[in-house]
């Protein structure tokens, strides 16, 4: 499967300079980072450029350019519609939800569902989360990035590789903390960002262009967006149906991502960081998913279509742009590494580790953060090589998965900013009750080999877990006490709140308003949505 590619000693050269420059400078960044603020947090002192190019180089994990140009090349666009739907996602978070994390001062959106609810569904967000980032998301980098470089070292194992990325990460994540990984994300995302233009420009001229109209021409299957309810990719329901639930999820309360924002000096600034990631990941689908087309024309025969993207800049780049433009690659995979490392840190000292020892010094908060983050590394490297061909059925088992696990958690934070009436109890239990439904379903599924939804896709069965949780979590809350308004009326939304916010907007110019850039991102995503129905 890995055969020797030709590469040339400057572009080996180019990957290790690469390497040693980012180590440096994720050390020389997080020297600073010496108490829990700083290392967690970054002091809460970045600007909406360093936000949005850091979040959006976090966000292009192996399920972004692996993934995605890979299903491109086997089904066509339609996987943009993720992006698409998480524009609009990113808006609404922009709007309603990140002024109320940033107001409650939190480190973890775990930590939110405490200060509105209880600490039970703190914790039983933050152990999932924990378990997800360290078993599917952390190994799942390695994987991907020691799957790219075993082009360039066929003979090295997975492991090794596997190893190597851990350690160039851990160099500079573990003693820096989020203060090194955002600044570093920032240069890395903006390198990827240029580098993915390059590599379209190549796979453009070699024929890909040419490609892509004839099928534009001819109103081919490959490049519309809208499919029909049989799709096996995205059929069109789930677009509204089930896409903007997971992709709340992942956008509204995935620590990794949600973290970068926390870091905003304000609340202004945090929203636009949100937005810029939004402009950004409308580009995706010009600079990874429709290159992903064109290489079916230069690359007909390609084996491993999780591959096209690492196969477009070796085969297509000249010299030194190939080690460049390889090794910002492995730069995005272990980026998203770096985030989670600083996530499960995060989660686990501030949502386990004080609870116990609430006593703890801000320092050695530090110190358990990079005592997690090392045993975060070693399981992870251990367990990457074990996801080895079963990777393709390890990202479905993991949608599936994610299908079951987000509705419920996404419910629980839409009732507890609007409907001040949700309780700590209704919140729970409805958590409880959302996650044994999808259990249930899942035992079902692998008894009879049928769900309860028979074949349906998993992106249709995501409303019928989220209406089945907020159900739950409806009725519990009225069948038991209120909760106390007087200490939850800061974290519910209110039309007063954002008319006083539409008052105080109105002094600002249009450029400096954060709606009128909202606005534009809509429109913008709107028009490319249109342009490939």
């Amino acid at each position: 499967m890995f055969s020797q590619i030709n590469i040339e000693t400057v572009d080996v050269v180019i990957i290790i300079i690469y390497f040693l420059f980012i180590v440096f400078l994720g050390i020389y960044y997080g020297r600073k980072s010496k108490d829990a603020q700083s290392y967690f947090l970054a002091d809460r002192g970045s600007g909406w450029f360093v936000i949005g190019f850091s979040m959006f180089a976090a966000s292009i994990s192996s399920s972004t350019l692996i993934g995605k140009a890979g299903d491109a090349y086997s089904t066509g666009i339609a996987v943009f519609n993720y992006d698409i739907v998480s524009v609009i996602v990113m808006v609404f978070f922009a709007w309603f939800f990140l002024p109320f994390y940033i107001k409650a001062k939190i480190y973890t959106i775990p930590e939110f569902l405490e200060k509105r609810f209880s600490v039970h569904s703190r914790y039983y967000f933050s152990a999932i989360t924990i378990i997800v980032n360290i078993f599917l998301d952390a190994a799942g980098a390695l994987y991907a990035a020691a799957l790219v470089m075993k082009l360039v070292f066929p003979d090295a194992s997975l492991l090794v590789l596997a190893s190597i990325f851990a350690v160039v990460v851990a160099v500079y994540t573990i003693p820096g903390g989020l203060s090194a990984a955002i600044k570093v994300d920032l240069m890395q995302g903006v390198i990827l960002l240029v580098g993915s233009f390059v590599v379209t420009y190549y796979i453009s001229v070699s024929g890909g262009a040419t490609y892509v109209k004839e099928l534009l021409s001819s109103e081919d299957f490959m490049m519309k967006l809208w499919r029909p309810t049989n799709d096996v990719s995205v059929p069109w329901p789930a677009i509204f149906l089930g896409i903007p639930i997971l992709g709340f999820f992942f956008w509204g309360n995935n620590q990794q991502l949600v973290q970068r924002a926390l870091t905003g000096k304000s609340i202004d600034e945090a929203r636009k960081g949100v937005l810029l990631v939004g402009f950004l990941t409308v580009l995706i689908l010009f600079i990874i998913i429709i290159p992903g087309v064109m290489s079916q024309k230069v690359f007909p025969n390609l084996g491993r279509p999780d591959m096209v993207y690492p196969n477009m800049v070796i085969e297509l780049l000249p010299n030194a742009l190939v080690g460049f433009l390889l090794a910002a690659i492995i730069a995005a995979l272990t980026s998203t590494l770096s985030g989670l490392l600083n996530s499960v840190a995060t989660l686990f000292t501030m949502d386990f580790y004080l609870k116990m020892k609430p006593e703890t010094s801000s320092q050695n908060q530090v110190w358990v953060g990079r005592i997690v983050s090392v045993i975060v590394l070693i399981i992870a490297v251990w367990w990457s090589p074990k996801i080895g061909e079963s990777f393709d059925s390890l990202l479905k088992y993991y949608q599936e998965m994610l299908s079951i696990m987000a509705p419920p958690i996404v419910a629980v934070f839409i009732l507890g900013v609007f409907w001040k009436r949700a309780n700590a109890k209704g919140a729970f239990i409805g958590l409880i009750g959302g996650a044994l439904f999808g259990v249930v379903n899942l035992l079902i599924k692998l008894l009879t080999g049928v769900s309860i939804f028979g074949n349906m896709h998993f992106l249709m069965t995501v409303p019928f877990y989220f209406l089945w949780s907020i159900i739950v979590m409806v009725v519990a809350s009225l069948l038991t006490e209120k909760p106390n308004y007087t200490k939850i009326e800061h974290l519910i939304w209110t039309r007063e709140l954002f008319y006083k916010e539409t008052l105080e907007l109105r002094k600002e110019s249009i450029w400096k308003n954060y709606r009128f850039w909202s606005m534009l991102l809509i429109l913008f995503s709107v028009v490319v949505f249109v342009c490939f129905l």
